[in-house]
């Protein structure tokens, strides 16, 4: 039984140092520039701080320039855009100095930055950044491009919640409506007309939150979507707009699809 654990512990090691190998031509340069979340450090997933954002990392390939944010603090570098494809090496990374609660994210992430030699591609939109073993310490994710707050501005009827379709012929149809200059979002959630603000993030472009939400107090015989509607406002953490519709998504699912609402033209 221990001969059989430690073959499948082996086994395991194994593969984790080849996952930087590959037989493949290596990457030029150029593949990694741009903006990355830093999504995994030695195996481990990185989850959000208090800023509900990963921290995250910069390439730019044409100065040879890295910068970013390591958890806490602002960090900045160089590397060299001379070396062969598939080779980075960070080196010593300068940064701001302030202290926050938990500093356990900041210190793995420079510890892993510290280790790298390499990079490889690891799937569509990810990026391995290995050490002289060729073993992952860093799996990076592409960040999405940045979204005109703006396209969030008017109504939008809410069409399902939780992967369930809301009822077309409810007497007060739901909806909520983005004014982005004021940062503040009016609506009604069924039965009570609802008032609030919503918070977005600088350093993740999807982010989006709805602390202190405010509504009216009327009873209604049913109380059930809205009920669904306030846990939506509730959980949301970051959002998705493409063809006219409005995507709320919690830490990993969707749980709310709104439909943008066309003002119905003026008659002569």
């Amino acid at each position: 039984m221990n001969k059989v654990l430690v073959s499948i512990c082996i086994a395991g090691t194994a593969l984790a140092m080849s996952s930087c190998r590959s037989v493949e031509k290596a990457m030029p340069l150029s593949s990694i520039n741009g903006e990355w979340n830093i999504i995994e450090v030695n195996g481990s997933k990185v989850t959000p701080g208090e800023s509900r954002t990963l921290p995250f990392i910069t390439f730019d390939t044409a100065t040879g320039r890295v910068s970013g944010n390591s958890g806490c603090n602002r960090m900045m570098g160089s590397f060299d855009v001379n070396a062969k494809p598939g080779s980075l090496s960070l080196g010593a990374m300068a940064g701001t100095k302030i202290m926050c609660p938990d500093m356990t994210t900041e210190r793995n992430v420079l510890g892993a930055l510290a280790q790298v030699k390499g990079y490889k591609k690891a799937g569509k939109d990810k990026m391995y950044l290995c050490n002289a073993s060729n073993r992952p310490v860093v799996v990076l994710e592409k960040k999405e491009a940045n979204v005109k707050l703006s396209v969030l501005n008017g109504e939008w009827k809410i069409k399902e919640v939780n992967g369930e379709a809301i009822p077309s012929g409810m007497e007060k149809q739901p909806f909520i409506a983005f004014d982005v200059k004021k940062k503040t979002i009016h609506g009604n959630a069924g039965c009570n007309l609802i008032n609030g603000g919503f918070e977005t993030s600088t350093s993740n472009a999807k982010s989006i939150s709805f602390p202190g939400v405010a509504s009216t107090m009327m009873a209604c015989p049913d109380m059930d979507i809205e009920t669904s509607f306030f846990k939506v406002l509730e959980d949301t953490k970051s959002f998705i707009i493409k063809n006219d519709k409005l995507t709320l998504k919690d830490s990993n699912n969707v749980i709310a699809v709104f439909k943008a609402q066309k003002e119905t033209p003026k008659e002569e």
